[in-house]
């Protein structure tokens, strides 16, 4: 059996390849590890949220028997953002908490993704615990009678997420027109109350979830659409999330897609110049782009680079306390209000900036050069996952390539750790030569592991 966790959590098609069973057994393993050490509750408490696919309320179902037959209560709050389960894991002090989605994914895709009481990700090693646990399902002990878990449900618990993330704002954002892709998933839950209240003219597409088309063409994946909308109704700003509303991207008013390398580095200005930015220091993935380095560098803003998943970036900000973080995939972090990436407060920071520069986007974004950048996918077979780096067709394809790149561009591989691929990626000064060097690795990684 393969590694269960990735970069961010279980995750895989739900049912056929995440079965029930193996849900149910997390859940087991969950409360079973809970149950070993110091808790709030008694028995542990357990938040439980969920995305809006056809496959959450299965996956609840099955977390819920297996967390509550080993002895754990669980805390339904129904169709909710992901880093709204980690606010509520605090808010009411639970000692864990649980989101059922597979974050920007198609919807044949369902995941389990853990936090602690702290509101925080598992790290390796509860994970490496857990899933000792759900391959030996026999070794938990499970409950009867009166010790098995109770379930409860909090549905106004998306009122207390609202009412703090509202907050947050430093300033209404009256004048401030803003079209919102919802990716028919978690979003338009909080959007459009939030931004409401806060006096923008918001407005919501693909806001209508029914089970079968989350992030279907929409959301911060598939952003053309959406950036021709902006244009055409006269929007200040575009702002578009995935399915669980843990990433934000932007659009300006011209169309043009505003990435999370150029948010952190537009929010990190800001923060800089209103004393708010720890350290004067962003924490970055090693997929941030060059232009990005360099702008940063030329404002006297200071990087630092992890490696790909927003768990690396949080470790990271918390060990050397810095205040913003997060990937190019719009995955941002705030640790002054919050533990994990929250598209919400991502989108609230934005729009603030924007209404207080009194500047469009557009100008904004263009002091911060791109350097051309090609990604590449290939997948993987199953039974050959985790083996690319010692291929030697592969890693002399990969060592060819970085050897004529040289110090002018940057070549990085890896295997993704929510998806059955290997990404290629290059970025450089030539688009079709980059294109090329990625085309040569692909080839050979495809041969491979295909």
């Amino acid at each position: 059996m393969d590694r269960l966790f990735g970069t961010d959590g279980a995750r895989g098609v739900a049912v056929t390849e995440l079965t029930c069973e193996t849900v149910m057994n997390i859940g087991r393993a969950f409360a079973a590890v809970l149950l070993k050490g110091e808790t709030v509750n008694s028995p542990p408490a357990v938040i439980i949220g969920k995305d809006t696919r056809i496959s959450s309320d299965i996956m609840e179902a099955a977390f819920v028997a297996g967390l509550t037959s080993a002895g754990a209560d669980a805390v339904l709050v129904e169709i909710v953002p992901t880093p709204a389960v980690a606010y509520f894991v605090r808010k009411y002090e639970a000692d864990g908490g649980v989101m059922i989605s597979a974050s920007h994914n198609p919807i044949e895709f369902n995941g389990i993704k853990l936090f602690n009481k702290e509101g925080l990700k598992l790290s390796d090693a509860l994970e490496d615990e857990i899933e000792a646990l759900v391959k030996a399902p026999g070794s938990i002990a499970l409950k009867s009678g009166g010790q098995v878990g109770r379930v409860s449900s909090r549905r106004s618990a998306i009122s207390d997420y609202n009412f703090d993330l509202q907050r947050i704002a430093h300033k209404t954002l009256d004048g401030i027109k803003v079209l919102v892709d919802c990716a028919n998933g978690c979003a338009g839950v909080p959007a459009a109350e939030v931004f409401a209240n806060l006096g923008a003219d918001c407005a919501l597409v693909n806001n209508s979830p029914n089970g079968m088309n989350i992030n279907l063409n929409c959301g911060s994946t598939n952003m053309e659409e959406f950036s021709r909308k902006v244009v055409e109704n006269r929007f200040n700003v575009g702002l578009a999330f995935d399915g669980d509303a843990d990433r934000c991207l932007a659009v300006d008013e011209q169309g043009n897609i505003v990435d999370g390398d150029k948010i952190i580095a537009l929010l990190s200005l800001f923060m800089k110049q209103r004393g708010k930015l720890a350290k004067d220091t962003a924490v970055v993935t090693v997929m941030s782009n060059l232009g990005f380095h360099r702008f940063m560098k030329s404002n006297g803003l200071n990087t630092v680079q992890v490696q790909v998943g927003d768990r690396n970036v949080i470790e990271k900000m918390l060990e050397e306390g810095y205040s913003i973080g997060g990937e190019q995939s719009g995955h941002i972090i705030f640790t002054e209000h919050a533990t994990t990436g929250d598209g919400m407060i991502t989108a609230i920071k934005l729009l603030c900036m924007l209404k207080e520069r009194a500047t469009p986007l557009s100008a904004l974004a263009a002091a911060i050069p791109v350097f051309p950048q090609v990604l590449k996918n290939v997948a993987i077979a199953p039974g050959k996952k985790g083996t690319w780096e010692t291929n030697p067709q592969i890693t002399a394809a990969i060592n060819e390539i970085t050897a004529i790149a040289g110090s002018d561009a940057r070549v990085l591989v890896r295997e993704s750790g929510t998806e059955p691929f290997l990404r290629i990626m290059i970025e450089g000064g030539d688009i079709t030569e980059i294109t090329q060097w990625a085309d040569k690795i692909r080839a050979a990684a495809e041969k491979e592991l295909s």
